[in-house]
C-alpha cells in the first residue's frame, strides 16, 4: 500500500473514531447541533428539552456548542426561542437558576428558514454554521456537526442529499458529521431497505444514528447488567426454567388528534416492530464478547435472525370502539390499535419459549414492562400452584422498578402460603436521583460516537423481515382487528391467546409501588 493511500485510510478512520467523553469531544473545536424540523412537535417536546438538560448538567458548554434550528416556517430567532421556552421548564416549579439557565440556553439557538429539497436554504445554513465555527476555532474544519432529523421519513432522502452536498464538515482535521434519524424507518422491508440504500449512498454506517428512544430508557439499559453481571440469573435464563416472556406496552388513551398519522402505521409499526422488538433482543441475546457497540449489535442481529415466521393463529388484532369517529381516520379503517403477537426463537436457549409482544391504546392502564414467567415448581408439596408462578418483572414506565414475585409463608401460626415480592423500586431506592430522559442519553451517545444504543442497518432489515409478511396481510384486509371497549384489557381473544401460549395469570396479587 503506497504512503498516500495509507495516509488517506488513517485520516478516514480518525474521522469516525468513537470518542469516549464529552471533554475529549469538545477539546479540539466547536460542536454544532442542527435540529431539522425545529418548529415541529418532536423538536419542541423532545429534542430541545433533551439538549437543555444536557446543557444544565454541563455536557454542552456555552463556549463550545451552538444550536441551529432549520425548518420551512418563516420565523425569527426570538420567535423560535419563545416557542421552545415553555417546554424547557415549567414556570411554576422553576427556580431562579432554572430560569437563568433557560435564558442562557436559548441564546445558543439560531434559526435558519429554508425548504428541505433545494440548496438555497442549506447553503445559508452552512454559511451560518461556518461563521460560528470560525469564531470558535479560528480554523475551518475542526468542528463537529450533528444533524438531528426531527422530520417525517418521506423527506429523509432529500434532506440527507442536501446535507451531503452543502453542509458537511469541511476537512478531515478531526471533525465529523453525524446524522440522527427518527423512526419509523420505512413501512415494510422494501421501503426500509430503499430508505437505507438512499441514506447509505450519502453517508457511511458509522455516521448514521437510527434512534429508538426505548433503547435510552434506564431500565432497558439495565438489562445487560442484570443478565450478565448477576450469577443467579445465569443458570435460570433459558428454556429449562422459563415458561414464557411477555413484553407489554399499554396506554390508557386513544390517538388524541393523531388519528390520521397513526392510521398510516398502526400499533405494530408504531410500537411492536421497533420498541418491543428491541427490548426482546436484549432479553434474549447471548453474552457479547465485550461491551463494544458492534459486539452487542452482532448478538442482537443473531436473535432477530433466529425468529421463526409469525403464524396467523398466534396473532390477535384489536381496534377500540370510537377509533373511526376521528374525522382524520377513514370510515372503513382496518388499522389495529391493539395487537398481541407470539414470537418463537429457534435456537438452543429459547426453543419452545413463547415471547409475547403486546401493545395497545385506550386500555385500562398505562405501563410498559417485561414479565418473565418461570415454570411451575416440580413436586409442589405446599399446594401453592393455584396462587401463581414465580415471575421477574421489569417495569420500564411509569414508577420504574424491578420485582420478583415469589411464594412465602403467610405470617401467623398456620402453614399457609401467599405471593409477595422482592422489590427494587427506583423512586424509593434512589431518592433524589433524577433518571435521565431517553433522548438526553441518546443525544449524548451520538456526540460521543457510541452506537451501542442505535439500530444498525442489518438489524433493521432483520426486524422488518419478521413483521413484513404479517403487515402485508393486515394491509390487504386478510386479517381484521376485533372491536374492544376503551378502558378494557383489549379483546378477550388476546387473553385466550396468552393462555394458549402457556401464560398463567396470577389472581389476587397486585404489585403496589412502595411509598416513601
Amino acid at each position: 500500500m503506497g504512503s498516500g493511500s495509507w495516509h488517506m485510510e488513517k485520516r478516514h478512520s480518525f474521522k469516525n473514531e468513537p470518542v469516549k467523553d464529552v471533554e475529549h469531544v469538545l477539546e479540539n473545536g466547536s460542536l454544532s447541533i442542527i435540529v431539522l424540523g425545529a418548529s415541529g412537535d418532536l423538536a419542541k417536546k423532545k429534542t430541545f428539552p433533551a439538549l437543555f438538560n444536557l446543557f444544565q448538567q454541563g455536557f454542552l458548554q456555552p463556549n463550545e456548542v451552538h444550536i441551529f434550528g432549520y425548518a420551512r416556517t418563516k420565523i425569527s430567532d426570538d420567535e423560535l426561542r419563545n416557542r421552545i421556552r415553555g417546554y424547557l421548564v415549567r414556570d411554576k416549579g422553576a427556580s431562579p437558576k432554572d430560569l437563568e439557565d433557560v435564558t442562557k440556553f436559548l441564546q445558543l439557538i439560531k434559526y435558519v428558514s429554508g425548504s428541505y429539497d433545494t440548496e438555497e436554504g442549506f447553503r445559508l445554513l452552512d454559511k451560518e454554521i461556518s461563521e460560528t465555527e470560525v469564531l470558535r476555532n479560528g480554523v475551518d474544519g475542526l468542528s463537529r456537526r450533528l444533524f438531528y432529523l426531527a422530520l417525517p421519513p418521506s423527506v429523509y432522502p432529500s434532506v440527507c442529499r442536501m446535507i451531503r452536498h452543502c453542509c458537511m464538515n469541511k476537512t478531515d482535521l478531526g471533525g465529523w458529521t453525524r446524522i440522527v434519524v427518527e423512526k419509523p424507518f420505512g413501512k415494510d422491508l422494501e421501503s426500509a431497505e430503499q430508505l437505507s440504500t438512499q441514506i447509505g449512498e450519502l453517508f457511511e454506517e458509522s455516521q448514521i444514528y437510527r434512534i429508538d428512544h426505548y433503547l435510552g430508557k434506564e431500565l432497558v439499559q439495565n438489562l445487560l447488567v442484570l443478565r450478565f453481571a448477576n450469577r443467579f440469573f445465569l443458570p435460570l435464563w433459558n428454556r429449562d426454567n422459563i415458561e414464557n416472556v411477555q413484553i407489554v406496552f399499554r396506554e390508557d388513551f386513544g390517538t388524541e388528534g393523531r388519528g390520521g398519522y397513526f392510521d398510516e402505521y398502526g400499533i405494530i409499526r408504531d410500537i411492536i416492530q421497533n420498541h418491543l422488538l428491541q427490548v426482546l433482543c436484549l432479553v434474549a441475546m447471548e453474552k457479547p464478547i465485550s461491551l463494544k457497540p458492534e459486539h452487542i449489535r452482532d448478538e442482537k442481529v443473531k436473535v432477530l435472525q433466529s425468529v421463526l415466521p409469525i403464524e396467523d393463529d398466534e396473532v390477535v388484532l384489536g381496534q377500540y370502539d370510537g377509533y373511526r369517529d376521528d374525522p382524520t381516520v377513514p370510515d372503513h379503517s382496518n388499522t389495529p390499535t391493539f395487537s398481541t403477537v407470539v414470537l418463537r426463537i429457534h435456537n438452543e436457549r429459547w426453543e419452545g419459549v413463547p415471547f409475547i409482544l403486546k401493545a395497545g391504546k385506550a386500555l385500562n392502564s398505562r405501563k410498559a414492562e417485561i414479565r418473565v414467567q418461570f415454570k411451575d415448581v416440580p413436586g409442589d408439596i405446599f399446594k401453592c400452584k393455584k396462587q401463581g408462578r414465580n415471575e421477574f418483572v421489569i417495569r420500564l414506565q411509569p414508577s420504574e422498578a424491578m420485582y420478583m414475585k415469589l411464594t412465602v409463608k403467610q405470617p401467623g401460626l398456620e402453614m399457609s402460603t401467599v405471593q409477595s415480592e422482592l422489590d427494587l423500586s427506583y423512586g424509593q431506592r434512589y431518592q433524589g436521583v433524577t433518571i435521565p430522559e431517553a433522548y438526553e442519553r441518546l443525544i449524548l451517545d451520538t456526540i460521543r460516537g457510541d452506537q451501542q444504543h442505535f439500530v444498525r442497518r442489518d438489524e433493521l432489515k432483520a426486524a422488518w423481515e419478521i413483521f413484513t409478511p404479517l403487515l402485508h396481510r393486515i394491509d390487504n384486509g386478510d386479517l381484521k382487528p376485533l372491536p374492544y371497549k376503551p378502558g378494557s384489557r383489549g379483546p378477550a381473544e388476546a387473553d385466550a391467546l396468552l393462555e394458549k401460549a402457556g401464560y398463567v395469570q396470577t389472581h389476587g396479587y397486585i404489585w403496589i409501588p412502595p411509598t416513601l
